[in-house]
């Protein structure tokens, strides 16, 4: 988002919207238009619960004009998944309205977006209405070429009502940017993937994820649903080894355990003897016994704590890659999964095929290009996913431009990581 765009949210000076007196309509203005053939509502409101108490109060007054208006928790069929569900009633309404507060961007609208981008048959004949419910908000990237309406405006209901009673063709420059991937979705995060273990799931154990049903925000981005399985197959697999991995990770520390001890007794058995021998008197190995066992237990406490941070560490790295085997399958459908927890996977729609063609042009001279990124892809892909995920490099921006509008692409995060001789 520009500057002047900032500049123009921060002076707005909303204040709570449900503190303000209502403003009542004026019906005698505008009238109300006719559904054609297919529509079922005038306009399909999105919200965030958060916003319940406003968007309601909004609907009782736009639909006691006579407007029909179309909202989730009344209108959505039950049993459909989400997308379905607003896919249908965005289809059959003549308008889209968005109430823009800063917990509507930060929880719906990374599943509304992929919806954006793959409803264009829907929505670009759809007029978007957004109304900025609250200052500061950041408006999404898809929105800022719009016109948008100020809740706090004295004449906003008014202004929203002439809106919604235009026909669309008389509405102009009003509806969503089409989709055009990547330059606009290129590395947008997804909502991530949570554990279904995740509460009895403790820091030492290893998360399972459900390959049965593919979310919600992956249902129409990934054509091949059968891939998304097969990546999440390879993730959980990790779980299904850990059991030989623990067993041999705890033979081995018994054996360290008692090497320990056996070291321990015989240090204490001959410090015992040399003292003896040297006071000429004879050996109270009560003493001995007792420090020995104390030096025993907390050698043993010892290693159980190293092991159990050995193996968080280890629980992560086996699950990055994973995901990074995972991400040979399912990048094909610009996708890629991330691990910085054993219990979340990041998702990101990117492009690779800027990147790919570069791997081409400087390996051209050898066999191995298409080796050489598959490679990458194992070792890096769940690392670059977590950066773009959480927008956060551990390194500069690049000066050169690649092939991620406005951020680092896979071939300069490589390159990143290469200079620091981190092939892993």
């Amino acid at each position: 988002m520009n500057d002047k765009i900032m500049e123009e949210i921060n002076s707005l000076g909303c204040t709570e919207i449900q503190s303000q007196p209502a403003v009542p309509l004026s019906p005698t203005i505008h009238d109300v238009p006719t559904l054609r053939d297919g529509e079922c509502y005038h306009v399909f409101i999105s919200y965030s619960s958060t916003d319940y108490q406003w968007t309601h109060f909004l609907i009782e007054q736009l639909e006691s004009f006579g407007l029909q208006v179309c909202y989730h928790e009344r209108d959505f069929i039950p049993g459909r998944t989400v997308l379905e569900n607003m896919s249908d009633c965005i289809q059959e309404s003549q308008k889209v309205l968005l109430v823009l507060s800063s917990e509507f961007v930060r929880s719906r609208w990374c599943l509304l977006e992929a919806n954006m981008s793959l409803f264009r048959d829907c929505l670009e004949r759809k007029p978007i209405i957004p109304v900025l419910l609250e200052p500061g908000v950041s408006i999404p990237l898809h929105l800022c070429h719009l016109t948008y309406l100020e809740a706090n405006n004295p004449d906003f209901k008014n202004k929203l009502l002439k809106v919604l009673c235009t026909p669309n063709q008389q509405l102009q420059g009003s509806t969503v940017v089409p989709f055009q991937p990547p330059s606009i979705y290129n590395g947008k995060a997804l909502q991530p993937l949570t554990a279904v273990n995740v509460e009895r799931l403790n820091k030492w154990d290893c998360g399972q994820f459900s390959d049965m049903e593919v979310p919600d925000q992956l249902r129409l981005v990934i054509e091949d649903h059968n891939k998304y399985r097969e990546a999440v197959r390879i993730i959980n697999s990790v779980s299904q080894n850990r059991v030989y991995t623990v067993w041999v990770r705890g033979l081995m520390l018994t054996a360290v355990c008692l090497l320990l001890v056996f070291m321990i007794a015989i240090f204490s058995f001959m410090t015992g003897t040399l003292i003896a021998q040297s006071k000429q008197e004879k050996t109270n190995n009560s003493a001995y016994t007792i420090a020995c066992l104390f030096l025993v237990s907390l050698g043993l406490i010892i290693q159980v704590l190293l092991w159990k941070r050995d193996e968080m560490i280890y629980i992560v790295r086996e699950l990055q890659k994973a995901v990074g085997k995972a991400n040979l399958i399912i990048s094909e459908e610009k996708v890629l999964m991330g691990c910085c927890s054993n219990s979340n996977i990041y998702l990101v729609y990117v492009s690779l095929e800027g990147c790919k063609q570069e791997f081409a042009e400087t390996f051209s001279k050898q066999d191995g290009a298409e080796e050489m990124f598959q490679r990458a892809l194992m070792f890096f892909s769940s690392g670059y996913t977590c950066c773009l995920a959480k927008k956060h490099f551990p390194f500069p921006q690049p000066s050169s431009s690649g092939h991620l509008e406005g951020g680092v692409c896979f071939c300069q995060y490589v390159s990143q990581q290469l200079s620091k001789e981190k092939w892993e």
